[in-house]
């Protein structure tokens, strides 16, 4: 008796392609500009400069050189951490607010009516009324 033969899925029709590909951007705008916002959400204390840390570590690097073997080990970590701080100020400084705010607006409304997304929600996010405004998302309205 001959092995069966495993019946095949009918494969993606374009249209359903095309649907899964214009929910993947609508979610990536989505994210960059949340993510974008919690980044740019103002900390608590006092803000450090990039120029303050790179001074810092200047200063963190003439230490080390007379530092003794315990003293540095605590250097050479205090030194990774700055330089790591210094990495964030600059990777913050990259984020284009501006742009990613464009691409949300284009995009809110429908993805947040296609996943349930109501105003409330979107303003615990972090996202402001104004922006929500631009994007057509009203308080009034329930998803």
């Amino acid at each position: 008796m001959p092995p069966r033969k495993k019946p095949t899925k009918p494969g993606l029709s374009p249209s359903h392609k095309d649907a899964l590909a214009e929910g993947r951007r609508q979610g990536n705008a989505v994210r960059r500009y949340l993510v974008a916002l919690e980044r740019s959400k103002p900390r608590r204390g006092r803000s450090t400069s990039a120029d303050a840390l790179k001074a810092r570590l200047a200063d963190l690097e003439l230490r080390l050189v007379a530092a003794d073997p315990l003293q540095r080990i605590h250097l050479i970590q205090e030194r990774r951490n700055l330089e790591r701080r210094i990495e964030g100020a600059s990777a913050e400084a990259e984020d284009d607010l501006p742009e990613l705010e464009k691409a949300f607006i284009a995009v809110a409304a429908d993805y947040g009516s296609r996943k349930g997304i109501d105003y409330a929600t979107w303003r615990e996010a972090g996202v402001t009324a104004e922006v929500l405004q631009k994007a057509g998302i009203h308080w009034s309205r329930r998803s």
